[in-house]
């Protein structure tokens, strides 16, 4: 699996031993991190980093994590984020305050990391599939991630690892354009240069794959705004 199409958590926790411990066993069950030790930090590796989900600390010096779940869900480019919030206010007044400030869960310390990390993959089979190992499918299109397969009807189709990644892009969210420069962070990843023109090259594979058993084209072309899945 390429780096890029790793699901990425940022942790944000003041608390060094417990930012320390969550981020290793976030990397032992196979996941990318990022870490923040306050909200303005949290803030400014959002926007840099575009991960996947955030684990946030509700009490953070500077800019609480109510006040970083509440920009972020504010924010077109940041609202689909998963935000679950740890915290040791366990009533549930707070409970509700949290999840209404945009939450999409809720974890009171002191936490069973086995727990923690099933609501992390929970929220990722809701907006990133592929990348914990479900099936994906669009029309006559089916995605196996866990065997690396792509089916469409009764035929197997041959694709390449990087059409695959594109193509588990697509799928996951069906209908969304995507902009050459969102699919190069996707697919690729923010650390690698690959010229605009190259996901061109792909999407032409990926066609011409999707197609190799005859079928209609499913991607497509949005005029000066990049690609979409249907």
């Amino acid at each position: 699996m390429s780096p890029a199409s790793i699901p990425m958590v940022l942790v944000v926790e003041d608390e060094p031993a417990q930012r320390e411990v969550l981020a290793y066993n976030l990397e032992a069950e196979g996941f990318r991190t990022a870490k923040a030790e306050n909200g303005e930090e949290a803030l400014l590796l959002t926007e840099e980093e575009a991960p996947d989900l955030i684990v946030l600390d509700w009490m953070l010096p500077n800019v609480s994590g109510i006040e970083v779940c509440r920009r972020l869900k504010t924010r077109p480019e940041t609202r689909n984020i998963p935000v679950i919030m740890l915290s040791a206010r366990s009533e549930e007044v707070d409970r509700v305050r949290g999840l209404e400030t945009g939450a999409d869960d809720y974890v009171v310390k002191p936490y069973s990391v086995v727990e923690l990390m099933a609501r992390i993959r929970a929220q990722l089979r809701r907006t990133r599939p592929a990348a914990v190992g479900q099936k994906l499918t669009f029309d006559d299109i089916v995605l196996d991630s866990e065997q690396h397969k792509v089916f469409r009807g009764d035929e197997t189709l041959k694709l390449g690892p990087t059409e695959f990644r594109l193509l588990a892009a697509f799928m996951e969210k069906p209908g969304r354009v995507w902009s050459r420069e969102q699919l190069l962070d996707r697919v690729w990843g923010r650390d690698i240069y690959v010229d605009t023109r190259t996901v061109d090259v792909h999407i032409g594979r990926l066609r011409k794959a999707l197609c190799q058993h005859g079928g209609t084209d499913p991607v497509r072309t949005v005029r000066g705004a990049g690609y979409a899945l249907g």
